[in-house]
């Protein structure tokens, strides 16, 4: 069974999606949620929350949870090199493609970053443009500049 729950934080309203095991999903969004999942507080959402405060506050600097996000063999890899971009700091599109070991892959990196199911804990939003201007975010680029500052 998959478990759904929505709390607000500073940020908004997030839904924390799950399975017994792991978190499947973070969601910025009603509809894409109340499809898919039983709307119920699983004590891995509990924890997955507790972590996110921990965050917003400035107490946690990385997450310590169960992650099985759903994507292509590619998506895994950039969102498994997103999870190495170092709290506080950020890298480019080109960065990341070079990191997966293509390249010339940058928007294929950027379609990798908009399908990431399980933002801020696999922090996409660390990702800018190459002249580092803030580009694309499943939450919206006020969302992305608001975590950058929290890094602060």
């Amino acid at each position: 069974m998959n478990y759904a729950y929505s709390f607000e934080f500073e940020i908004g309203k997030l839904w924390i999606c799950t399975d017994k095991k792991s978190l499947l999903e973070i969601s910025f969004r009603d509809s894409l949620v109340t499809k898919n999942y039983e709307i119920k507080a699983s004590a891995l959402i509990w924890e997955v929350k507790k972590q996110l405060e921990e965050y917003f506050s400035g107490k946690r600097q990385t997450f310590d949870l169960p992650l099985n996000p759903q994507g292509t063999e590619f998506q895994k890899k950039v969102w498994q090199c997103l999870t190495k971009i170092p709290y506080g700091e950020t890298a480019c599109y080109k960065d990341i493609a070079a990191a997966v070991g293509n390249p010339k892959a940058s928007r294929a990196v950027g379609m990798a970053n908009n399908k990431n199911p399980i933002p801020i804990i696999i922090p996409c939003h660390r990702v800018i443009g190459k002249n580092g201007k803030l580009v694309g975010y499943a939450g919206g680029l006020d969302i992305k500049r608001k975590l950058l500052e929290y890094e602060k």
